[in-house]
């Protein structure tokens, strides 16, 4: 099955984005599965690297590296990017900056599409 994800809310102070992202990560432990991840929005600050958060709290960049680890693949809608002053070099390994003709792409491809 081919999933796509699609992620609005920012890292921390909802937990949509960390519950879109649990989701994910158990659709992914299935091999053959293909989960995709789309960060729009407040979202595009997900994508960041080098998130740090105390000791017992989730952290949303961990939980994209599983997914990486899972060869999921992880777009950051550029546009927002550029909307909240986040430069290409400061997305974290694994994840790359992306457009709405890719999710466009992802989404005609996808069986499901999930939104969070």
């Amino acid at each position: 099955m081919n999933y796509l994800l699609i992620l609005n809310d920012p890292p921390y102070g909802t937990e949509r984005s960390y519950n879109g992202l649990r989701l994910a990560n158990e659709l992914a432990k299935d091999e053959k599965n293909t989960v995709r991840v789309f960060l729009i929005g407040d979202a595009a600050s997900c994508g960041v690297a080098g998130q740090t958060t105390p000791n017992g709290y989730y952290n949303i960049e961990r939980m994209l590296k599983i997914l990486i680890s899972k060869h999921s693949k992880i777009g950051v809608c550029g546009s927002c990017m550029d909307a909240r002053g986040i430069k290409p070099e400061a997305i974290m390994e694994g994840a790359h900056r992306s457009t709405m003709s890719e999710l466009t792409g992802w989404t005609q491809e996808a069986d499901k599409v999930i939104v969070f």
